[in-house]
């Protein structure tokens, strides 16, 4: 079978990586051609475009590079055209992937959705064009079944969460070790996972550190994302407790004593991986003036949803400022908060369900094209 794979971010070429590797488990004729990163190019089959090229970020961001969106899509009509596949997965990256869904749908090619759009948090009017547009959808957290099945009266089948799969199947290290090829010294570590797009980082960066004085006894660890180069971190590395590594976000968070994370699935990563940590967002003032304005949730980060309280702290847009962070961090270093924060983590991980959600969507799409 030949599959088109188009996965737009970080988080969708790791997922996109364990189902390719599945995929080519399961079916040894597969022919794989997609958009991705460098773990899904690691998998095998052939990269198209890389996602570094594709993330635009908040409603601004969208308009000002509205050139360059169009012009992808236009080009990954051409190639999907050119390569024929018997079905194209989407993986999340909903603004660009619905629009391939829908005219792919009126070429008569079969769509499949894995990771669904977040459409429960905001654009819920894109259900029509899922109904008419997506063949199979398998959705990723618990309450999305009930929110299609339910609420929608669309069938979508969950698969359980693939980074239960994906930190489970992390080799372990030797923390010492680690620390020595790293540049890294004994005190313990508050990791920084601070996005992955360089708007992203500038912002949430500087806020981040902003607090490093005040917590002499640690040292700051900047997480590097694999799409950016160490050069436009450099000016950030300004003090002795300030840190770098890149591409190495699960072997960090394996020895990390505590987190600042920006919202999105790092989030959720750092939970499963049991580091007690402080979501921090602040985007685009007139992206986030948008935004809440027509997104209803009450949480931003994946713990908080998943579990229908706020576990981890949120500190957004004007609430994300020096002065709270280091007393919410100051709050996640005590020992008796931890304790209740670690146990709801455990609590998180059983909500998601079991291992297994990459092999059984290759499992799903395969039977299905096989039908």
């Amino acid at each position: 079978m030949k599959y088109y794979i188009i996965a737009g971010e970080a988080s969708g070429d790791l997922h996109g990586s364990n189902l390719m590797k599945a995929l080519l488990k399961q079916d040894s004729n597969a022919e794989i051609r997609f958009w991705g990163g460098d773990l899904m190019q690691a998998a095998g089959g052939t990269l198209v475009k890389h996602y570094r090229d594709l993330a635009f970020m908040g409603f601004a961001e969208v308009l000002f590079n509205l050139k360059t969106i169009l012009n992808n899509i236009k080009f990954c009509k051409e190639d999907i055209l050119q390569f024929q596949p018997d079905v194209i997965i989407f993986i999340d990256y909903p603004g660009f992937n619905m629009r391939i869904a829908q005219w792919a749908k009126e070429k008569g090619i079969k769509t499949h959705y894995y990771i669904s759009p977040q459409i429960w948090a905001w654009k819920e009017n894109r259900i029509k064009a899922i109904k008419r547009d997506v063949d199979k959808m398998y959705v990723i957290l618990p309450f999305e079944k009930n929110f299609y099945e339910d609420k929608h009266h669309y069938p979508v089948e969950f698969v359980g969460h693939p980074l239960i799969d994906a930190i489970q199947n992390q080799k372990p290290i030797d923390s010492t070790t680690f620390k020595a090829e790293n540049n890294l010294n004994e005190k313990p570590i508050i990791a920084l996972l601070p996005g992955s797009r360089k708007q992203e980082i500038t912002k949430m960066l500087s806020l981040m550190l902003s607090v490093v004085d005040d917590f002499p006894d640690y040292q700051f660890v900047i997480a590097g994302a694999p799409s950016q180069e160490y050069d436009f971190y450099k000016s950030f590395i300004t003090k002795n407790n300030i840190k770098f590594i890149s591409n190495k976000t699960y072997d960090l968070l394996k020895i990390a004593h505590a987190a600042l994370v920006t919202s999105g699935t790092a989030t959720l990563e750092t939970a499963l991986f049991k580091v007690p940590e402080v979501v921090c967002y602040r985007g685009n003032w007139i992206s986030y003036q948008i935004a809440k304005r027509i997104i209803t949730l009450k949480y931003i980060s994946l713990v908080n949803l998943i579990m229908d309280k706020e576990v981890v702290t949120e500190l957004i847009q004007d609430a994300c400022n020096t002065k709270n962070i280091k007393k919410e961090l100051t709050k996640i270093l005590n020992p008796e908060y931890r304790k209740n924060l670690l146990t709801n983590y455990d609590a998180l991980e059983q909500k998601l369900g079991g291992t297994g959600a990459s092999e059984k969507t290759a499992q799903l799409i395969i039977a299905d094209l096989n039908a």
